[in-house]
């Protein structure tokens, strides 16, 4: 199934990124553990891969891989540290804002320095008080002369404490039309992240509280026009959220089945490996279902995104049927080592944890599946795929 999709090149990028994941991120595991926070020097290490700009073109110095690329990069990273592979899949976030509403001057200044690892990009929407209700905030920007000035708060943005560059949508005006977004240097005077908090999973990464007090901005980095805010939040979701996080639960999967494999191959009961009980058998028969299901789903949608291909509705599917079977076969994991697996020296019980932080992002399974019961009765609202896609199609392989 994966060289149905997956040419040469796709398979060369995926040994190259493994490679790295083992050597170079598996042997701090143990100390971004301990510590629960941000790793910083990792963070950049990655990102001087260049992994960062897989859907920035070529002339702006990116990959040009396309959204099957990037997917490979963040289920590989996610295999070995899911907190790495959601470093990776948060920064492209903050990448896709400049390459769908930036204005040339924007990204002839950012584009380059998010594909070689020089500024790692953010996205911040959601905020304490209307969650995933993009309509609902309520943090402002208010132009003044030459400047806007931006207050409010935002919350769970991804890679808060090692990001220097954050794309912020603030209201402007009232109803869906009053949204809009900026470009927010992390120095800028006025902005302030809060202290990081420890979470359950995903250690290594973060994705904390930006304050925002009177800071100024200049009209300059304003992400298109007064009302577009709405457009960067919901495309950045639909086209980079879902699909970047299925690649997160991807790998999550992935290291789940042959971490329990391997355990069942080495743990004797009655004489035997472990896998010899039936009722084993049977559960990683479930696993490597869900598995290869799983990764037909997200292969399938990010081809179609990549082909310019209305996708929305694969996009969503993808994004439930990666995250409710990772936790699934988590949890059976969890199951065949019993005991086993309670402890830190296995990594089954750290991936249970992170494959919990992949749920909410870009719309929970409920949201997903409310959704596609739209698609089924004819009455969903447009296709982000299809008006913005055509520009991170994959480059052709010089």
């Amino acid at each position: 199934m994966d060289g149905y999709f997956s040419s040469r090149l796709h398979h060369e990028l995926r040994s190259t990124v493994r490679e790295f994941a083992e050597n170079e991120v598996r042997p701090l595991i143990p100390a971004m553990e301990s510590a629960r926070s941000v790793h910083h020097e990792l963070s950049r290490r990655i990102a001087r891969q260049g992994w960062l700009g897989a859907t920035i073109g070529r002339a702006y110095g990116g990959m040009g891989v396309g959204h099957l690329g990037k997917t490979i990069i963040i289920e590989e990273l996610s295999r070995v540290s899911a907190a790495m592979g959601a470093m990776v899949q948060a920064s492209q976030l903050g990448a896709a804002k400049i390459v769908h509403f930036g204005s040339e001057e924007q990204r002839k200044t950012w584009l380059p320095a998010v594909a070689a690892g020089e500024c790692l990009p953010t996205i911040a929407v959601t905020e304490p008080e209307s969650g995933g209700h993009v309509l609902g905030m309520a943090a402002t920007a208010v132009r003044d002369g030459g400047d806007y000035v931006l207050n409010g708060h935002k919350v769970y943005v991804g890679n808060s404490h090692v990001g220097d560059l954050h794309g912020v949508v603030v209201r402007t005006g009232p109803g869906s039309r009053g949204l809009t977004a900026f470009l927010v240097e992390a120095g800028r005077p006025g902005l302030r992240v809060a202290e990081q908090r420890e979470a359950m999973g995903l250690h290594g990464f973060s994705f904390g509280e930006l304050v925002f007090e009177d800071c100024r901005v200049p009209t300059g980095h304003r992400l298109g026009e007064e009302g577009d805010g709405l457009a960067v939040a919901y495309s950045s979701s639909v086209l980079y959220g879902r699909a970047n996080l299925t690649a997160v639960s991807l790998g999550i999967h992935q290291a789940v089945l042959e971490e329990t494999t391997g355990f069942c191959a080495e743990r004797v009961r009655y004489g035997k490996p472990l896998h010899e009980l039936p009722s084993v058998r049977l559960k990683l028969g479930r696993m490597q279902s869900r598995l290869m299901t799983s990764r037909l789903a997200a292969y399938h949608a990010v081809h179609l995104l990549d082909a310019g291909l209305p996708c929305d509705a694969e996009l969503m599917n993808a994004k439930l049927v990666n995250v409710e079977s990772a936790l699934d076969s988590a949890r059976d994991a969890m199951e065949i080592h019993a005991a086993a697996g309670l402890f830190t020296d296995r990594p089954v019980e750290r991936h249970l944890r992170d494959a919990h932080h992949i749920f909410a992002p870009a719309g929970t399974s409920d949201v997903q599946l409310l959704r596609l019961g739209e698609v089924a009765l004819g009455t969903a609202k447009g296709q982000w795929s299809q008006r913005l896609s055509e520009l991170v199609r994959a480059e052709p392989v010089r």
